[in-house]
């Protein structure tokens, strides 16, 4: 239900502001988004998974948290991540 190392350090490559940087909030909504679309394909199969569905709710409320503060702090970087990531708004 998680991503591989591979997939979290690729996504980390992609959405760094700087060298080495792994805790942006660029970086963080990123591999957020990565293992939230992981989870709701394995909800397509496992409807009856209400556990692993609180830990999905939790992610997206910290997604949604992580976006206002860019949003906050940067209107633009704001902008750009919505845009690459492909969500809504």
């Amino acid at each position: 239900m998680s991503i591989t190392p591979e997939e979290k350090t690729r996504i980390m490559k992609d959405f760094a502001t700087k060298e080495g940087d792994t805790g942006s909030p660029e970086v963080q909504v990123a591999i957020l988004s990565s293992r939230i679309a992981t989870l709701t394909e394995h909800f397509k199969f496992h409807k009856k998974d209400n556990h692993g569905r609180r830990g999905l709710l939790k992610m997206v409320a910290l997604r949604r948290k992580l976006l206002d503060y860019t949003r906050s702090k940067d209107e633009a970087r704001y902008q750009d991540l919505i845009k690459r990531l492909g969500l809504r708004r």
